[in-house]
């Protein structure tokens, strides 16, 4: 009685570990397919001048889960998800005796070109040429975008205290202002085949490519986009 009791606890034990093991392979097919089918889906859309340099790096599945053996496993990227940053994939199984769909962890990092700040800069500070020097950053670090030319960034101001070792992003900075709110402007009103100008004064503070609200001088509020000289265009 007690030999049959042992040898049982033994054929269990087999059991769970083979159980145990065939579940540990087939995370890491899972992995495998998911890493090849990343690799893939970023040579076909990633442009051949392309100055980026891709890495990716798959994670692991939740060590709790127990699929059901699956003969094909379908890839696929969830509605709103993007080969960007910190994302996840699906994974569904197409055939097998229990339909199931999972999501693996994936971090895509994207090297390149950019500018990073030298110092400290303050809110409001106006970036020169001097305040930044070029080096290779993740652009997926941060969802912004990054601005890998002097010519986008210079002459703008920051939005916010920056720290030094900080990539220039589009968030990071805006325009100039180049009146502030009560200020008289030019209105350029444009329609088809002429233009008419008149005189208003700024509901708010603008900045070179913002839109704006003016009130005319019969009372009338109309809205503009400021030009790089400060006057408003409308378009009629």
């Amino acid at each position: 009685m007690t030999y049959r009791f042992a040898y049982l606890l033994r054929a269990v034990g087999a059991a769970v570990l083979c159980v145990a093991a065939n579940a540990a392979q087939a995370q890491v097919n899972l992995e495998q397919m998911t890493q090849q089918w990343l690799d893939e889906a970023l040579a076909r859309n990633m442009p051949a001048q392309s100055p980026l340099r891709m890495e990716v790096s798959v994670g692991a599945l939740d060590e709790r889960l127990r699929l059901a053996p699956c003969t094909r496993v379908e890839p696929y990227l969830p509605t709103g998800a993007r080969l960007w940053g910190r994302t996840r994939l699906g994974l569904r199984c197409q055939e097998g005796a229990v339909r199931w769909n999972v999501f693996l962890p994936v971090t895509v990092k994207a090297y390149g070109p950019a500018w990073v700040l030298t110092g400290d800069v303050t809110m409001g500070t106006v970036l020169s040429a001097a305040d930044a020097t070029e080096a290779e950053v993740d652009w997926a670090a941060e969802n912004t975008s990054i601005l890998a030319e002097p010519n986008l960034w210079v002459g703008l101001v920051a939005s916010r205290h920056l720290k030094a070792g900080q990539a220039l992003r589009q968030s990071m900075l805006r325009a100039p202002q180049v009146f502030q709110a009560g200020a008289l402007v030019r209105v350029v009103a444009q329609g088809q085949g002429y233009a008419v100008s008149a005189a208003g004064q700024a509901m708010s503070a603008g900045a070179a490519g913002q839109t704006v609200r003016i009130r005319m001088d019969n009372g009338k509020i109309v809205s503009g986009i400021v030009n790089d000289d400060g006057t408003i265009s409308v378009q009629l």
